[in-house]
Protein backbone atom coordinates (compact mmCIF):
# COMPACT_ATOMS: atom_id res chain seq x y z
CA UNK A 1 0.00 0.00 0.00
CA UNK A 2 1.24 3.28 -0.85
CA UNK A 3 1.00 5.83 2.06
CA UNK A 4 0.23 9.63 0.92
CA UNK A 5 3.58 11.51 2.14
CA UNK A 6 3.15 13.60 5.19
CA UNK A 7 5.19 16.81 4.22
CA UNK A 8 7.61 17.74 6.76
CA UNK A 9 7.08 20.58 9.30
CA UNK A 10 8.78 23.48 9.23
CA UNK A 11 12.50 23.99 11.01
CA UNK A 12 11.93 26.33 13.47
CA UNK A 13 14.53 28.79 14.04
CA UNK A 14 15.81 31.04 16.98
CA UNK A 15 14.59 34.77 16.77
CA UNK A 16 17.38 37.02 18.98
CA UNK A 17 17.65 40.77 19.94
CA UNK A 18 21.02 41.99 21.23
CA UNK A 19 19.08 44.62 23.27
CA UNK A 20 21.48 47.87 23.30
CA UNK A 21 21.13 51.49 22.45
CA UNK A 22 22.89 52.70 19.84
CA UNK A 23 25.51 54.84 21.87
CA UNK A 24 26.71 51.34 23.37
CA UNK A 25 27.88 50.10 19.78
CA UNK A 26 31.15 48.93 19.90
CA UNK A 27 31.94 50.82 16.89
CA UNK A 28 31.47 54.10 18.58
CA UNK A 29 33.59 53.57 21.69
CA UNK A 30 36.52 55.29 20.69
CA UNK A 31 33.83 58.51 19.91
CA UNK A 32 31.50 58.17 22.86
CA UNK A 33 32.79 57.46 26.04
CA UNK A 34 30.97 55.32 28.96
CA UNK A 35 30.85 58.25 30.96
CA UNK A 36 28.79 59.75 28.75
CA UNK A 37 26.37 57.10 27.89
CA UNK A 38 23.97 57.84 31.27
CA UNK A 39 24.01 61.81 29.16
CA UNK A 40 22.68 60.51 26.11
CA UNK A 41 19.29 60.15 24.73
CA UNK A 42 17.63 56.47 25.46
CA UNK A 43 16.16 55.05 22.63
CA UNK A 44 15.85 51.33 23.44
CA UNK A 45 12.79 51.19 25.65
CA UNK A 46 10.53 52.98 22.82
CA UNK A 47 12.70 50.40 20.41
CA UNK A 48 11.89 47.45 22.18
CA UNK A 49 8.12 47.84 22.47
CA UNK A 50 7.63 48.47 18.74
CA UNK A 51 9.29 45.02 18.68
CA UNK A 52 7.19 43.65 21.44
CA UNK A 53 4.48 44.57 19.28
CA UNK A 54 5.80 43.43 16.14
CA UNK A 55 6.47 39.75 17.71
CA UNK A 56 3.07 39.82 19.24
CA UNK A 57 1.39 40.90 15.72
CA UNK A 58 3.00 37.68 13.99
CA UNK A 59 2.74 35.70 17.90
CA UNK A 60 5.99 34.70 17.54
CA UNK A 61 8.48 34.29 20.70
CA UNK A 62 12.34 35.20 20.83
CA UNK A 63 15.16 35.52 22.93
CA UNK A 64 16.28 39.07 24.09
CA UNK A 65 19.95 38.77 24.80
CA UNK A 66 20.08 41.82 27.49
CA UNK A 67 22.86 44.02 28.98
CA UNK A 68 22.68 44.34 32.80
CA UNK A 69 23.02 48.73 32.45
CA UNK A 70 19.93 48.41 30.32
CA UNK A 71 18.23 46.35 32.79
CA UNK A 72 18.89 48.44 35.73
CA UNK A 73 17.48 51.08 34.22
CA UNK A 74 14.25 50.06 32.48
CA UNK A 75 13.25 47.35 35.15
CA UNK A 76 9.90 47.70 33.75
CA UNK A 77 11.16 46.30 30.13
CA UNK A 78 12.53 43.33 31.12
CA UNK A 79 9.56 42.36 33.23
CA UNK A 80 7.63 43.03 29.81
CA UNK A 81 9.95 40.63 27.96
CA UNK A 82 9.02 38.03 30.64
CA UNK A 83 5.24 38.65 31.09
CA UNK A 84 5.04 38.69 27.09
CA UNK A 85 6.40 34.62 27.15
CA UNK A 86 9.95 35.60 26.12
CA UNK A 87 13.02 34.62 27.23
CA UNK A 88 15.24 36.61 29.11
CA UNK A 89 18.98 35.91 28.37
CA UNK A 90 22.56 38.32 29.23
CA UNK A 91 24.49 40.50 27.11
CA UNK A 92 26.54 41.21 30.12
CA UNK A 93 27.07 44.06 31.93
CA UNK A 94 28.33 46.42 30.37
CA UNK A 95 28.80 45.65 26.46
CA UNK A 96 32.48 45.44 26.93
CA UNK A 97 34.02 42.51 24.51
CA UNK A 98 35.04 39.58 26.03
CA UNK A 99 38.16 39.96 24.09
CA UNK A 100 39.11 43.23 25.95
CA UNK A 101 38.94 41.90 29.37
CA UNK A 102 40.90 39.79 31.90
CA UNK A 103 39.44 36.34 32.71
CA UNK A 104 38.73 37.63 35.87
CA UNK A 105 37.18 40.96 34.70
CA UNK A 106 34.76 38.47 32.68
CA UNK A 107 33.42 36.16 34.94
CA UNK A 108 32.65 39.74 37.06
CA UNK A 109 30.62 40.86 34.46
CA UNK A 110 29.01 37.96 33.24
CA UNK A 111 27.64 37.18 36.58
CA UNK A 112 26.54 40.62 37.68
CA UNK A 113 24.79 40.75 34.52
CA UNK A 114 22.85 37.47 35.59
CA UNK A 115 22.34 38.49 38.99
CA UNK A 116 20.75 41.61 37.87
CA UNK A 117 18.47 39.60 35.12
CA UNK A 118 17.09 37.20 37.30
CA UNK A 119 16.53 39.55 40.40
CA UNK A 120 14.44 41.87 38.33
CA UNK A 121 12.64 39.64 35.90
CA UNK A 122 12.22 36.65 38.08
CA UNK A 123 13.47 34.51 35.54
CA UNK A 124 16.06 31.95 35.54
CA UNK A 125 18.74 33.22 32.64
CA UNK A 126 20.17 30.41 31.10
CA UNK A 127 21.86 32.07 27.67
CA UNK A 128 24.26 34.65 27.14
CA UNK A 129 25.89 36.31 23.68
CA UNK A 130 29.26 38.24 24.12
CA UNK A 131 29.23 41.69 22.89
CA UNK A 132 30.63 41.39 19.14
CA UNK A 133 30.52 37.95 19.10
CA UNK A 134 33.90 38.66 21.18
CA UNK A 135 35.01 34.66 22.32
CA UNK A 136 37.38 33.71 19.73
CA UNK A 137 40.13 31.52 19.72
CA UNK A 138 42.29 33.71 22.35
CA UNK A 139 40.29 34.11 25.05
CA UNK A 140 38.75 30.10 24.97
CA UNK A 141 38.40 30.68 28.93
CA UNK A 142 35.56 32.77 28.79
CA UNK A 143 33.76 29.27 28.16
CA UNK A 144 34.81 28.40 31.46
CA UNK A 145 33.90 31.34 33.07
CA UNK A 146 30.34 30.85 31.57
CA UNK A 147 29.77 27.80 33.49
CA UNK A 148 31.24 28.72 36.15
CA UNK A 149 28.34 31.65 36.51
CA UNK A 150 26.23 28.90 36.19
CA UNK A 151 24.86 29.58 32.00
CA UNK A 152 23.32 26.92 30.22
CA UNK A 153 24.20 27.97 26.80
CA UNK A 154 26.31 30.68 24.76
CA UNK A 155 25.61 31.84 21.51
CA UNK A 156 28.91 34.33 21.16
CA UNK A 157 30.86 32.74 18.14
CA UNK A 158 30.78 33.61 14.95
CA UNK A 159 32.18 30.91 12.55
CA UNK A 160 33.08 33.78 10.09
CA UNK A 161 36.11 36.08 8.75
CA UNK A 162 35.47 39.58 10.37
CA UNK A 163 38.07 42.05 10.93
CA UNK A 164 36.10 42.97 14.22
CA UNK A 165 35.22 39.29 15.28
CA UNK A 166 34.96 35.84 14.40
CA UNK A 167 36.23 31.85 14.30
CA UNK A 168 36.29 30.67 10.63
CA UNK A 169 37.19 27.25 11.75
CA UNK A 170 34.80 26.78 14.75
CA UNK A 171 31.95 24.46 14.23
CA UNK A 172 28.70 25.71 12.19
CA UNK A 173 26.10 24.21 14.99
CA UNK A 174 25.70 23.89 18.23
CA UNK A 175 28.18 21.68 20.19
CA UNK A 176 28.71 21.18 23.88
CA UNK A 177 31.81 23.59 24.14
CA UNK A 178 31.95 22.55 28.05
CA UNK A 179 30.32 20.17 30.16
CA UNK A 180 26.81 21.40 30.91
CA UNK A 181 26.95 24.78 28.37
CA UNK A 182 26.32 24.48 24.67
CA UNK A 183 27.76 26.87 22.57
CA UNK A 184 25.33 27.81 19.52
CA UNK A 185 27.03 29.70 16.74
CA UNK A 186 25.62 32.43 15.20
CA UNK A 187 24.17 30.99 11.49
CA UNK A 188 26.46 30.85 8.26
CA UNK A 189 25.96 29.13 4.95
CA UNK A 190 28.98 26.91 4.01
CA UNK A 191 29.68 27.45 -0.01
CA UNK A 192 32.78 26.80 -2.02
CA UNK A 193 34.60 26.07 1.69
CA UNK A 194 33.65 29.82 2.71
CA UNK A 195 31.30 30.47 5.89
CA UNK A 196 29.01 33.00 4.83
CA UNK A 197 26.59 35.05 7.49
CA UNK A 198 23.23 34.18 6.66
CA UNK A 199 22.07 34.92 9.91
CA UNK A 200 20.89 39.21 10.92
CA UNK A 201 22.66 42.15 11.70
CA UNK A 202 24.24 44.65 9.14
CA UNK A 203 24.46 41.87 6.71
CA UNK A 204 20.95 41.52 6.43
CA UNK A 205 19.95 45.01 6.26
CA UNK A 206 22.78 45.50 3.07
CA UNK A 207 22.02 42.39 1.34
CA UNK A 208 18.94 41.88 -0.54
CA UNK A 209 16.33 40.41 1.08
CA UNK A 210 15.23 37.54 -1.36
CA UNK A 211 19.53 36.82 -0.85
CA UNK A 212 18.85 36.60 2.56
CA UNK A 213 15.95 34.07 2.60
CA UNK A 214 17.60 32.05 0.66
CA UNK A 215 20.39 31.38 2.45
CA UNK A 216 18.71 30.94 5.44
CA UNK A 217 16.02 28.54 3.45
CA UNK A 218 18.94 26.32 2.65
CA UNK A 219 20.50 25.87 5.99
CA UNK A 220 17.05 24.83 7.28
CA UNK A 221 16.30 23.12 3.81
CA UNK A 222 19.84 21.54 2.93
CA UNK A 223 21.29 21.20 6.51
CA UNK A 224 18.62 20.28 8.48
CA UNK A 225 19.48 22.82 11.13
CA UNK A 226 17.90 25.27 12.95
CA UNK A 227 19.18 28.90 12.32
CA UNK A 228 19.98 31.52 14.61
CA UNK A 229 18.79 35.27 13.44
CA UNK A 230 19.78 38.72 15.42
CA UNK A 231 18.95 42.39 15.24
CA UNK A 232 19.43 45.22 17.20
CA UNK A 233 16.42 47.21 18.67
CA UNK A 234 18.02 50.85 17.23
CA UNK A 235 18.58 49.06 13.38
CA UNK A 236 14.86 49.64 13.42
CA UNK A 237 14.95 53.22 14.45
CA UNK A 238 15.42 55.92 11.67
CA UNK A 239 14.94 58.73 14.13
CA UNK A 240 17.93 57.95 16.45
CA UNK A 241 20.58 60.23 17.04
CA UNK A 242 23.72 60.46 14.73
CA UNK A 243 26.84 60.03 15.76
CA UNK A 244 29.57 62.92 14.68
CA UNK A 245 33.11 62.05 13.82
CA UNK A 246 32.92 58.59 12.42
CA UNK A 247 34.41 57.28 9.66
CA UNK A 248 32.58 56.09 6.53
CA UNK A 249 33.13 52.48 6.60
CA UNK A 250 31.33 53.02 10.77
CA UNK A 251 28.69 55.04 9.13
CA UNK A 252 27.81 53.31 6.03
CA UNK A 253 27.79 49.66 8.57
CA UNK A 254 25.74 51.46 10.87
CA UNK A 255 23.17 53.60 9.27
CA UNK A 256 22.80 51.47 5.32
CA UNK A 257 19.28 50.57 4.87
CA UNK A 258 17.49 51.19 8.91
CA UNK A 259 14.47 52.88 6.55
CA UNK A 260 13.99 48.91 5.40
CA UNK A 261 15.03 47.57 8.54
CA UNK A 262 11.75 46.91 9.81
CA UNK A 263 9.63 45.82 6.72
CA UNK A 264 12.13 43.37 6.29
CA UNK A 265 11.53 42.20 9.70
CA UNK A 266 7.85 41.22 9.29
CA UNK A 267 8.50 39.63 5.87
CA UNK A 268 11.19 37.44 7.89
CA UNK A 269 8.74 37.10 9.96
CA UNK A 270 6.25 35.32 8.18
CA UNK A 271 8.34 33.25 5.66
CA UNK A 272 10.00 31.46 8.34
CA UNK A 273 8.94 29.57 11.51
CA UNK A 274 10.57 31.10 14.90
CA UNK A 275 11.11 30.52 18.64
CA UNK A 276 13.24 31.46 21.47
CA UNK A 277 16.69 30.01 21.74
CA UNK A 278 16.11 27.77 24.74
CA UNK A 279 13.11 26.32 22.94
CA UNK A 280 14.58 25.68 19.48
CA UNK A 281 17.54 24.14 21.21
CA UNK A 282 17.70 23.51 24.66
CA UNK A 283 14.19 21.58 24.47
CA UNK A 284 15.28 19.68 21.22
CA UNK A 285 18.61 18.43 22.77
CA UNK A 286 17.19 17.56 25.78
CA UNK A 287 15.10 14.83 24.28
CA UNK A 288 16.60 10.77 24.54
CA UNK A 289 16.96 10.85 20.05
CA UNK A 290 18.86 14.42 19.90
CA UNK A 291 22.69 14.73 18.56
CA UNK A 292 24.35 18.06 18.32
CA UNK A 293 25.62 18.83 15.25
CA UNK A 294 29.62 19.89 15.02
CA UNK A 295 30.21 20.38 11.34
Amino acid sequence: MNLPQIPALPIANALTIDVEDYFQVSAFAPHIARSEWNTRECRVERNIHCVLQMLADHNTKATFFTLGWIAERYPQLVRDIVEQGHELASHGYGHERASDQTEDAFFADVQLAKIILEDLSGAEVRGYRAPSFSIGKRNLWAFDCLARAGYSYSSSVYPIKHDHYGMPDSPRFAYEVRPGLIEIPITTLRVMKRNLPSSGGGYFRLLPYALSRWMLGRVNSTDRESGVFYFHPWEIDTEQPRVAGISSKTRFRHYVNIHRMEGRLNRLLGDFKWGRMDHVFLDKLAQPAATIAVA
